[in-house]
């Protein structure tokens, strides 16, 4: 039997179908707009005119800002002057609003969601120079501010080098960007602050053909790596956002000296800077198809919790030297430091395999001078230059002064020790049973090993070496698990791809912290968080390779390309599995570009034979390959943990050394959780 509507049900019907009336914020989240614009898009239903619409900000009419967009069926506009605090937009066709929405504004100088920001804070404005050469200038104000610089910069034929444009350069070169376009290499960059940063960002665009528009929609932000130093200052460095590879290919590139952890070694600072970096380049250019990262190192910690904690702002990843957070590296560090002295002060007769076989590296210099590193919870180690003597922290002479280390710098997130006045710490070796897989296998005596136990000591409060183990304040534990700084996989890492890029540097012959088991920490913390790590591809190469490094950018555009096509209601992860490009698997690259495909394990395959994966020292001690325990729960000791015998003195003296137990490690770490939330403000 036909069925039949009447022309009011069927008006009914349709009116139900078209998208309905909204306003929404497309530079930024609209609760966290920065420097009192945003760019805005207000979608009208399909079956309402893009006409007789009038927009109003806080009541004042700003319909001239937007301009019709058909393709979307909505209105496109900048809205600027928007005071700090709350603000209300609103499109009316008639007497009442047809959408409203609220919007939150801050100061372009920060902070959003960071918390009080870091004082004394050094600006170095005058030290940075512009793409031309030329200085940047003073800051205007104590927040860092300048005046915003905007430089066009072109390649000419036959060069590999930038120099200013002028108008009719005769020897402009071409370039061939990921969508086919030919056009002049004409680079626009802009240079300026943010959130007490400096920030810059390069596009291709000819200032003498408006209507060209090389850009293929792509936003790679580049983060810098280090930690060393990385506190009360702003940086006079950033990333070089001017690579002939990136933007030469018609990729739009970003970074910041706040995402330079050398400048600033603290990922919830470097995601606001990072946030109102991509805001400010959305209301220049325009919203980007998909933005990813790109970096190593510290910049892998960046990208990794940015992307796991405020989701969103990158909808895809490349770390390379990875590792999963600062607080596991900082783990790795300060038990290298502690077996560095112990082997120089009481060790002295172990032998160098007795060594590596206590702390799990394949050379000594990866725990001295690596162990140096330690120096970043050490509140005078490695304050950075530019910061005054006199504004520094000293234990008797100026307890009030700046203290130049990781928890410090996190004060905002640990919170406070309400006796000494500084941050909670979360530095912890109660209970670590040091060198037991070399006891149990043989490569150290059961007094080798009860000795290395009983003198290995721990760090004080200030980061200096003690005789007693270190135990960490139980909030900053908590804070740790519950505000992600401990990495933990499953929340925006699990809806993003990632291309994990490792040089092995595991045997250098200066000694490097940057080991290939960093990446299977992250691997295994995917795991255990999602059920699987199918978003993740790792490719290991003998050195750093831009060849590798390139076919990764390119992979990844493939990648988040294919995703995006897919507008099926099926999980993300499956989403994600099948996007990924057909050549892009694991993988390591040998001698002359030879790729052996295999999956990439701690052990075991091909690939692990070159690149061999050598444990940290917790893991030595029976930890977990995840390394995110940061104090161990604590067990009876069992003889059946032992492989050697001991005698009745050496089961007293092990009960002396571990009067409370020893770790148990097939438990969650103390106050380990997931996180309680994304997008955490402090």
């Amino acid at each position: 039997m036909p069925i039949r509507l009447s022309l009011l049900a069927l008006s009914a019907l349709v009116a139900a179908a078209a998208p309905a009336w909204q306003i929404s914020t497309i530079s930024s989240r609209p609760d966290k707009v920065s420097g009192g614009d945003a760019l805005v898009r207000i979608d009208v239903p399909n079956n309402a005119p893009l006409t007789g619409i009038t927009v109003r900000r806080n009541g004042q009419d700003i319909t001239s800002t937007f301009r019709p967009d058909a393709a979307q069926h909505a209105l496109i506009g900048l809205v600027r002057g928007l005071r700090l605090g709350q603000n209300t937009l609103e499109a009316f066709t008639g007497g009442t609003p047809s959408a409203q929405l609220s919007v939150i504004n801050y100061p372009s100088t920060g902070p959003i969601f960071s918390g009080p920001q870091e004082q004394p804070f050094v600006c170095q404005t005058q030290n940075f120079k512009l793409p031309d050469g030329s200085s940047l200038g003073p800051a205007l104000d104590a927040d860092c501010t300048v005046k915003t610089v905007v430089q066009y910069l072109y390649r000419p034929t036959g060069s590999r080098d930038f120099r200013p444009f002028v108008n009719n350069a005769p020897d402009v070169d071409t370039t061939t960007t990921t969508t086919g376009q030919k056009v002049r290499y004409i680079v626009r960059v802009e240079t300026g602050t943010l959130n007490r940063s400096l920030y810059q960002f390069a596009i291709l665009q000819d200032p003498a053909d408006s209507a060209a528009r090389p850009w293929n929609r792509r936003l790679l932000y580049t983060f810098g790596g280090g930690c060393t130093g990385g506190w009360f200052r702003q940086g006079a460095n950033l990333p070089n956002v001017l690579n002939d590879d990136i933007v030469g290919r018609g990729y739009a590139e970003a970074s910041a000296s706040l995402n330079v952890f050398g400048n600033n070694c603290q990922d919830v600072v470097a995601t606001e800077t990072m946030m109102m970096v991509k805001e400010r380049f959305i209301e220049a250019n325009g919203p980007p198809a998909f933005t990813f990262g790109r970096g190593g190192s510290g910049g892998s910690y960046q990208q990794l919790q940015i992307a796991d904690g405020y989701p969103g702002l990158l909808d895809g990843i490349i770390p390379s030297a990875t590792f999963p957070d600062v607080v596991e590296t900082t783990q790795f560090l300060v038990d290298a430091q502690l077996l560095d002295n112990y082997f120089t002060r009481f060790g002295r007769a172990l032998t160098d395999e007795q060594k590596k076989a206590i702390a799990g590296v394949g050379t000594l210099k990866n725990i001295n001078p690596v162990g140096n590193g330690a120096g970043r919870i050490n509140p005078t180690k490695f304050c950075p230059p530019e910061l005054p003597q006199e504004l520094r922290y000293h234990p008797t002479l100026n307890r009030a002064g700046a203290r130049c280390d990781i928890f410090d710098h996190t004060v905002n997130v640990y919170g406070r020790d309400p006796v000494t006045g500084f941050a909670r710490r979360a530095i912890d070796n109660v209970g670590v049973q040091y060198g037991l897989t070399a006891l149990n296998t043989g490569a150290i005596t059961a007094a080798q090993f009860l000795d290395l136990n009983e003198k290995v000591g721990g760090y004080d409060n200030d980061g200096n070496l003690v005789s007693t183990r270190a135990v960490a304040d139980p909030q900053a534990l908590r804070a740790s698990y519950q505000t992600g700084r401990v990495t933990y996989g499953g929340n925006g890492l699990a809806r993003i791809p990632i291309i994990d890029y490792r040089a092995y540097t595991d045997l250098t012959d200066a000694g490097d912290v940057h080991q290939k088991y960093h990446s299977y920490s992250l691997r295994e913390r995917l795991r255990a968080a999602n059920g699987t790590a199918a978003n993740q591809v790792l490719l290991v190469a003998g050195q750093r390779s831009n060849k590798v490094h390139s076919y990764a950018v390119t992979k990844m555009d493939e990648w988040l390309t294919n995703l995006a096509k897919d507008t099926t209601n099926v999980p993300v992860m499956e989403k994600i599995t099948r996007a990924k490009p057909a050549d892009l698997v694991d993988s390591c690259y040998l001698a002359n570009d030879v790729r052996i495909l295999e999956p990439q394990n701690f052990s075991g395959g091909e690939c692990n034979k070159t690149y061999k994966t050598f444990p940290p020292p917790r893991m030595i001690a029976g930890g977990p390959i995840t390394n995110n325990v940061l104090k161990c729960k604590l067990k009876p000791l069992d003889p059946a943990d032992y492989a050697v015998p001991f005698t009745d003195a050496d089961r007293q003296r092990l009960r002396r050394v571990f009067p409370n137990g020893v770790c148990d490690w097939k438990k969650p770490g103390v106050e380990q959780q997931k996180p309680v939330g994304t997008w955490l403000q402090y």
